[in-house]
């Protein structure tokens, strides 16, 4: 899920300070904003982001706006250390310095980003440009909300001190619950968390503003924000956003913006899928009992195919890779159940697409025809798989990390070096 954790580069001067220690200060807890940002600084620093080196007249031709617009705006991320120039890629022969290509300052800062998942979390540093350069997992504390809250803290830092020569910038967390954005504060069931203070944990912890998402809405995101051509990607309409790994969920957007209801993400923890497997509220056939790993790996274990010391379902993978027919049909009677309850999403929401993430689609590709199958006939709906693939995780934090100074990028950078 996460790549193997790296050190910056060699040889990059350190241009910023080294980790902040912690601090008694009050927590710094800034709402992410999980939408395509239209003011015209997102927009060119969204174009340095996934373009760089680009000149300003490729910029105005990808944002729509005005050369002046684009040099005034170059300016100002210039002078706030957010992009840099790079003369030495100047076409031979170009005049002016309208013509010298620019490109975010992806070697000076990074961000933190964390993703609590109910089993494991993962820590990941990002570049300005939504590159992951290194990340790690631990296993999820568990015991006390605000003593777990504080050990993941404390990897997190103890993993972003290996950049010393970066600045850290921003913290993002990205869980499932229910998040309230504004507070940080998360209430997680299967954590057993309640009210916990997840924003003031962390970013006192770290000593950096930090935002608070739910993880669905945060890979639906991560969609918009972080994929190689998120400058020109088509994000009219509704796109309808499913996650199947341990959990499930859903995530809305609507015109290039993640909805966010006030009340939190909702549940399809309990859609009906017909199955007889008993689910811990009382009902049979919920669909997170069916198809989440812990489901998935309980049936593999009752078949004699796994002992009871198979840590995860990947054992099952294995098998199934290897020949095994028992366990790819297992796996196949998860894909179809997945491909029912999407099936049922689409038609539901009618959305103009549909995007499928979470290991529960992308660990194992023989399974994907049996959900094309279960999804019956081609509505009008595009769907397709999460091009991130076993990652998705990992984005959704890095995403949140991000999104502050992707929505307004030289008032996220005042913030964070006040």
């Amino acid at each position: 899920m996460y790549p193997n954790a790296v050190r910056p580069k060699s040889g990059v001067r350190s241009r910023g300070a080294t980790v902040r220690v912690r601090s008694t200060a009050r927590a710094q807890i800034v709402p992410p904003e999980l939408k395509l940002a239209d003011g015209a600084a997102a927009a060119v620093f969204r174009a340095a982001a996934a373009r760089g080196p680009i000149c300003r007249d490729q910029a105005a031709a990808t944002t729509g706006a005005s050369i002046a617009t684009v040099n005034r705006q170059v300016s100002a991320l210039l002078a706030a250390g957010l992009l840099r120039e790079r003369p030495d890629l100047t076409v031979s022969g170009a005049v002016g310095r309208p013509r010298v290509p620019f490109e975010t300052d992806h070697e000076r800062y990074l961000t933190v980003g964390i993703h609590i998942g109910a089993a494991v979390t993962g820590i990941v540093a990002s570049d300005l440009r939504g590159r992951v350069i290194g990340a790690v997992e631990i296993p999820t504390p568990r015991g006390g909300q605000e003593a777990a809250l504080g050990a993941i803290t404390s990897s997190a830092r103890a993993f972003a001190a290996r950049w010393h020569r970066r600045t850290p910038l921003w913290a993002g967390v990205a869980l499932g619950g229910r998040v309230d954005s504004v507070t940080g504060t998360v209430d997680h069931p299967r954590l057993g968390w309640v009210d916990a203070p997840v924003g003031t944990v962390v970013g006192r912890g770290l000593g950096l503003p930090v935002s608070v998402a739910a993880h669905v809405e945060a890979m639906a995101a991560s969609e918009l924000l972080l994929t190689p051509d998120r400058d020109t990607a088509d994000v009219e309409g509704a796109t309808l956003y499913f996650y199947a790994r341990e959990t499930v969920g859903i995530a809305i957007a609507f015109d290039g913006r993640v909805h966010t209801p006030r009340g939190g993400p909702g549940s399809v923890s309990h859609l009906p899928t017909g199955s007889s497997v008993p689910c811990a509220c009382g009902a049979r056939g919920c669909l997170e009992a069916t198809v989440a790993d812990r489901a998935v790996l309980a049936r593999a274990r009752e078949a004699g195919l796994l002992d009871a010391h198979a840590p995860s379902v990947a054992a099952l993978y294995t098998l199934a890779r290897n020949g095994s027919r028992e366990a790819h049909e297992i796996l196949v009677e998860r894909a179809q159940a997945l491909g029912r309850s999407v099936a049922m999403l689409r038609d539901l929401f009618n959305p103009d697409r549909v995007i499928l993430g979470g290991q529960a689609f992308t660990a194992y590709p023989a399974a994907a025809p049996h959900v094309a199958r279960a999804l019956g006939a081609p509505s009008g709906a595009d769907v397709r798989v999460t091009g991130f693939g076993d990652r998705v995780q990992a984005h959704a934090a890095s995403v949140v990390s991000l999104s502050s100074l992707y929505s307004d990028p030289l008032g996220a950078m005042r913030r964070a070096l006040s």
